[in-house]
């Protein structure tokens, strides 16, 4: 006879954006999980009241929060707004996980630190975040770890996919329209597939860890902004009809860390994981794309 187990019941938030859309995408993949997607119009996490109200509708096992104010050159022009939600949403959310004893996934940045370490970021490396959003996201951070015990705080770089707004599906979009593209090669990170993200996250849920905390998923490697155009216009096919130029200087408003990338060993360790380098990645998106 077999025994059925009861389902993991996983609230997905900001369910419309570019990682929760590939959660959605591999869904079914994990029929051990049961999944609520709930974006930003059904469920607005600076309305601590709307996830009162659908905590005690629902019961949840796990949050996967998805939900935050990306737009760094914006963060800059409306700061109250970037940290209602990245800092005061979460805090929400985190105050009623501990309530109903739900563990949190929470995605954050390698924009908390300023970029002037010079090699891989560490979880123990003590952020300094040089812009609006950077320092928003540290804010939510901290309001997790003052609150629960039960948390999964994921640190990740330059997320892509084929959903949302994103470099990835700039550059192609751009690739169609251009004769010339000049791209930036005075910041260095790592371009981060968010499909693998979404995979990563899924498989921590069930694989029953409790080893909580900080940790750092980004694909493996590192680029320039101008590294990741040029590989994404090669396997595209459009590198040749391209003109790609350098600069080193591209102003924006915000002020971005000069190198950030993510060190994953803990990652690895804790979630026995191996990562895609980053090129490997964007040719498996890019194949997928094309079909």
């Amino acid at each position: 006879m077999n025994r059925e187990f009861p389902k993991k019941e996983v609230l997905v938030t900001g369910s419309n954006g570019q990682l929760g859309q590939c959660i959605a995408k591999i869904k079914g993949d994990y029929p051990e999980l049961n999944f609520y997607f709930a974006n930003s119009t059904a469920l607005d996490i600076t309305n601590s009241n709307q996830i009162q109200s659908l905590f005690k509708e629902k019961s949840f096992d796990f949050v996967i929060n998805c939900a935050a104010y990306t737009n760094v050159e914006q963060a800059e022009k409306e700061p109250d707004k970037a940290f209602l939600i990245n800092a005061q949403g979460v805090k929400n959310l985190a105050e009623i996980c501990k309530e109903y004893k739900t563990t949190l996934f929470h995605i954050s940045t390698d924009y908390v630190f300023d970029g002037k370490k010079g090699s891989p970021y560490t979880e123990e490396d003590k952020p300094n975040p040089i812009n609006v959003y950077g320092a928003s996201k540290l804010a939510g951070e901290r309001y997790i770890q003052e609150t629960l015990d039960t948390y999964f705080i994921l640190r990740t770089s330059w997320l892509y996919s084929e959903f949302g707004h994103n470099f990835f599906k700039t550059i192609l979009k751009k690739s169609k329209t251009e004769e010339k593209l000049t791209i930036v090669t005075s910041e260095t990170g790592t371009p981060t597939n968010a499909n693998d993200l979404a995979k990563f996250i899924l498989h921590s849920i069930t694989i029953n860890t409790d080893n909580y905390g900080i940790y750092h998923y980004s694909n493996e490697g590192e680029a320039t902004w101008y590294d990741f155009a040029k590989e994404i216009l090669r396997l595209s096919g459009k590198l040749e009809v391209i003109k790609l130029e350098k600069t080193d200087n591209y102003p924006t408003f915000a002020q971005r860390p000069k190198y950030s990338v993510l060190d994953k060993l803990k990652a690895k360790q804790n979630f026995i994981v191996s990562l895609l380098e980053w090129k490997s990645s964007l040719y498996n998106l890019i194949n997928d794309y094309k079909k």
